[in-house]
């Protein structure tokens, strides 16, 4: 999927804001709801979105997994009026959890190889 697709799938309107983003639907390959997005992540230097927090599961807020996916994950599809992406439900089972965990260093680059691994997705800094 590509980075900056997300974007820019609204016809005629290239831009939106970030809280029309947030809240927005998640849905699989098949078109099924998995989730929502939580919030973006944003590299500071070049004003970039590179992740996006998502809620899986749960209701109405309890009990959610939130896990953080790169941008390039997601491609905004008119039809359902939210972002499809490949993960799929065995992914979603056994993907790391770690947003704002204590001991997780957003400015370890390897961690970050962890993440874009795990997603297969590629490295933002190398796009």
């Amino acid at each position: 999927m590509a980075q900056g697709s997300a974007s820019g799938g609204i016809t005629g309107k290239p831009l939106i804001e970030s809280d029309r983003v947030e809240g927005s639907a998640v849905y699989d390959p098949s078109g099924k709801y998995i989730g929502s997005i939580k919030r973006l992540m944003i590299e500071k230097m070049s004003g970039r979105i590179v992740y996006t927090v998502v809620s899986f599961g749960g209701f109405v807020g309890l009990g959610e997994d939130q896990h953080t996916v790169p941008w390039s994950k997601l491609t905004y599809d008119n039809g359902l009026g939210g972002y499809r992406t490949d993960i799929t439900e065995e992914q979603l089972l056994g993907a790391p959890i770690f947003y704002r965990a204590d001991n997780y260093h957003w400015a370890d680059r390897e961690q970050e190889r962890g993440l874009h691994d795990y997603w297969a997705a590629p490295y933002y800094w190398s796009v």
